[in-house]
């Protein structure tokens, strides 16, 4: 671990970034260009250590793939034609590379062990290793199938009608993925829509798809035809940058090529319901992932409540929400997010306790948390917790407290944004 001391002495900020291409769709980009059949490319790929992993497990399948740049090209006869894999699949800090992959290796003819690192050990599987046995999966690992490692045997699966019992697109895409290998119609039904990159890219690569009202189907046994991806700025990366151009003095950042999925799109809405000073010039709502052009400027921010149906929309960003409700007036309620208690770490108590540690007036609940403001931060040393996102906001309030803040883990930001701190650099005046 590389320790990392930022004294930014409250700097205006200014400049134009690109942000790194979108973590959930170039994971996908990989996953659906290995399955269908044929060159995929792919433009605007995140170079970021999580979907690297993707990569590497699907070139131990047999599948070819080159990177160069963030240009990458996945060449495949189908996934019929992987070959089984001699060594165990690891997928590292990647949630979405273990659980996709669950969804996608059940209804192959393989046998396959997969393992990830120590935070990856750590976190529920059976949310999703469950349904699919309901499918017909065969899927062993400690605990029942609950932690990594995991062995699962390809086998045929069956098609059934599932309703999610919490909104999590990791988990309604790994059975979605698993519904494209088995027999009858696929059925998915959520009470509160999560991202719908995975519905998006099945039509993309050919797939005939229906999504009514949160109810998603299509017929199993349908194969996808290679394409051209290309990856949009990242939002959740974005939002880093969205944040500090708000609550850094005389700041001006424009972010160019960012996704508004509107699945994926609730800090948009959070922040210019807390009174923000955020232009948005969408640039092409006709793509197969809409782009936008954001300028966010200093700001004078009220505090909001933000739960129930957007909560799935902004999930990983919290953490950095809720230090921009630091410097809001009045109170900040989040809740309905119990889903940050099974992110890269426990991301309730970890953001209220490294928030507190910066002078923060801030309670965790149940399933979110109270943040009172205005408060002025000052320095501390904090911990990331191997989290890339508690490490960049942990960055974004060096921006602004009185005196240096210290973590103990620079390198973890790496997972989804590897040139976080040249960006940072960028924007300093």
């Amino acid at each position: 671990m590389t320790k990392k001391v930022m004294d930014y002495k409250q700097p205006a900020l200014k400049g134009t970034l690109t942000v790194p291409g979108d973590k959930s769709i170039s994971h996908r980009s990989v996953m659906f260009g290995a399955i269908a059949e044929g060159k995929t490319t792919v433009s605007g790929f995140l170079l970021g250590e999580d979907c690297l992993s993707t990569i590497d497990c699907f070139k131990k399948l047999g599948v070819t793939i080159d990177v160069d740049g963030t240009n990458v090209t996945i060449e495949s006869n189908g996934i019929d034609a992987w070959k089984e894999p001699t060594e165990v699949l690891y997928t590292g800090n990647s949630g979405t590379t273990t659980r996709l992959m669950m969804g996608i290796l059940s209804g192959t003819n393989l046998h396959t062990v997969m393992t990830g690192d120590a935070s990856i050990g750590k976190r529920p599987m059976r949310r999703v290793a469950d349904p699919l046995r309901q499918m017909g999966a065969q899927i062993a690992g400690r605990e029942n199938g609950q932690f990594t490692p995991l062995a699962i045997q390809g086998t045929q699966l069956e098609a059934m009608d599932y309703t999610m019992p919490v909104a999590s697109a990791q988990v309604k895409s790994a059975i979605l993925l698993a519904g494209l290998r088995a027999n009858g119609t696929m059925i998915v039904r959520e009470k509160e829509v999560s991202r719908d990159h995975t519905e998006r890219m099945l039509r993309q690569f050919g797939a005939r798809v229906d999504v009514v009202d949160g109810v998603v189907s299509f017929e199993g046994g349908q194969k996808l035809t290679a394409t051209h991806v290309n990856v949009p700025g990242d939002i959740s990366s974005a939002a880093f940058f969205l944040v500090a151009g708000a609550i850094a003095p005389k700041s001006e950042i424009v972010l160019e090529n960012v996704g508004v999925n509107e699945t994926r799109a609730g800090i948009i809405e959070v922040l210019q319901q807390m009174g923000a000073n955020l232009e948005v010039k969408i640039d092409d709502e006709t793509a197969a992932e809409p782009t936008a052009t954001l300028t966010i400027r200093s700001s004078q921010l009220q505090g909001t409540t933000i739960g129930g149906a957007i909560i799935p929309t902004l999930i990983d960003e919290i953490p950095i929400l809720a230090l921009l409700a630091t410097q809001a007036n009045g109170k900040t309620i989040i809740r309905d997010a119990e889903e940050l208690k099974v992110k890269e770490t426990d991301r309730i108590t970890a953001v209220v306790d490294e928030l507190k540690k910066l002078g923060a007036n801030i309670e965790a609940t149940d399933d979110g948390m109270i943040i009172e403001g205005p408060t002025r931060l000052h320095g501390g040393k904090l911990r990331t917790y191997g989290d890339h996102r508690i490490g960049m906001m942990a960055a974004v309030a060096a921006l602004i407290t009185d005196g240096a803040v210290e973590i103990d883990d620079a390198e973890c930001i790496a997972v989804s944004y590897p040139t976080f701190f040249d960006h940072v650099d960028a924007v300093l005046k």
